[in-house]
């Protein structure tokens, strides 16, 4: 008997590529697409909750913004306005006779 030492990875190797190249160049297919798909699934996951967030967002500063129309309809009403420019401006009306009209030339 002869003492002669093989390689098994070396003996796996040469029939995979011999005998198994196009199943192996599937495999390695597979587990690309395999690997892109999960990728792309989680990036639209996150992209997913970013939009979520966003509309989230989008709703509150809608209500901000109808509430501060609100805001200015009410700091803009004329009663309002008068009755400021009364008390703080101690401004009264004048009546019509007293009124001077001023032209320009």
């Amino acid at each position: 008997m002869t003492a002669e030492k093989y390689s098994l990875i070396r003996i796996i190797a040469y029939d995979i590529f011999r005998h198994g190249a196009v199943p192996l160049i599937l495999l390695i297919v597979i587990i690309i697409s395999a690997i892109s798909i999960v990728t792309v699934s989680h990036q639209t996951r996150l992209l997913t909750a970013q939009k979520d967030l966003m509309t989230e967002e989008k709703e509150s500063l809608d209500i901000e913004w109808r509430n501060l129309i609100l805001e200015e309809n009410s700091l803009g009403n004329h009663s309002r306005v008068e009755r400021l420019s009364v008390e703080k401006l101690q401004m009264i009306h004048v009546d019509p006779t007293q009124e001077h009209i001023v032209i320009a030339k």
